[in-house]
């Protein structure tokens, strides 16, 4: 779509998001009080701007806002310098652009039907990080390792209609050199018939226990180097390949052993079939065959996280501050949950 024609429908973009009661928000927590100018909605809807039409840098929005009457008249602002923009972005709270964006999954959820499929699809959750580089000249609060820095996008996706296509529904921003796991209170739902997918950066013999006593179904990659201790083995046949169904226990004994049985499936890996794929759950009622499929979608979360970096601003940054890169972050997936609908 041509871009000029594109601006003209911008708005219709931003319909899903009730800036009436964000604006009831802002204004009981006295956000604004004091700006005349570039308030905060119009802040967050100028970083909407960016993501669709992959503006690069805060200078050349500035640039954009004075010389397109049509933007400034779809916004209401006739101008801005780039050291407001800046300020901005460094000094809005992310909590409220996550409040725009909870309120989107909400509206995403119910008019793309998951509870239609959650049936199909059992209401699968699936949990997965992708770490950003950063140069740590610009950025050292961004722990990550010695010569480079990074943040890590921590994300739970949910399956959104009967396509199997996928929308995030919760996102956990922290430097890259935190561990996985430390983020699993924030993304695991505990909820009666949720099941949560992870990989093998979430393994955690604690919380696996813990989602064993209260009935948390999970389903995770095991790491190569786990210890195994089997109880029982059983053979299946899927889709011609020979699975192990085990159950088993996890850890060695007397150190971190788990005191609840698991269940694991070896699977032959469909692109090397001499290797051998190891998924542990607590789920004991689903099917070998619908343990390895659902595994399978887990793959779904990389390929959003790549459609993300590849059409979203999220590898270059505005701004050098931990809240700029946030809020920049959650402008990306707010984007992404407008195109959702």
């Amino acid at each position: 779509m041509d871009k000029d024609i594109t601006k003209t429908t911008f708005l219709q973009y931003l319909g899903p998001i009730n800036f009436k009661k964000f604006e009831e928000l802002i204004t009981n927590l006295g956000v604004d009080k004091y700006v005349k100018k570039l308030s905060t909605s119009k802040m967050i809807i100028l970083l909407i701007y960016s993501q669709l039409f992959n503006v690069d840098s805060l200078s050349h929005l500035s640039t954009e806002l004075t010389c397109d009457d049509k933007l400034s008249e779809l916004i209401n602002l006739d101008s801005i310098s780039t050291s407001q923009l800046s300020r901005k972005l460094r000094d809005l709270t992310p909590d409220l652009i996550e409040n725009i964006f909870n309120q989107l999954v909400i509206k995403a959820i119910a008019k793309n039907g998951v509870n239609a499929v959650r049936k199909k699809l059992n209401h699968v959750n699936v949990i997965d990080a992708s770490t950003i580089s950063m140069a740590i000249s610009q950025y050292p609060w961004a722990d990550f390792r010695t010569t480079k820095a990074g943040v890590k996008l921590n994300l739970r996706i949910k399956f959104c209609d009967q396509s199997d296509k996928i929308m995030p529904d919760k996102v956990v921003i922290s430097p890259a050199k935190q561990a996985d796991r430390t983020k699993m209170d924030d993304l695991v739902i505990t909820s009666e018939n949720a099941l949560n997918i992870f990989d093998r950066g979430y393994v955690d013999y604690e919380k696996f226990d813990d989602y064993t006593d209260n009935n948390v179904l999970f389903l995770s990659r095991l790491k190569g180097n786990a210890k195994v201790e089997y109880i029982n083995t059983g053979i299946k046949y899927v889709d011609g390949k020979e699975i192990k169904d085990s159950t088993v226990k996890l850890g060695n004994k007397g150190i971190n052993q788990m005191k609840n049985n698991l269940r694991l499936l070896e699977i032959p890996d469909d692109r090397d079939p001499d290797k051998i794929i190891k998924i542990i759950t607590n789920d004991f009622e689903r099917s070998a065959k619908e343990i390895s499929d659902l595994y399978r979608n887990r793959w779904k979360i990389e390929l959003f996280f790549k459609w993300i970096k590849q059409h979203l601003q999220v590898k270059k940054f505005y701004g050098f501050s931990q809240t700029a890169v946030e809020n920049q972050i959650m402008s990306a997936l707010i984007t992404h949950l407008l195109l959702v609908f």
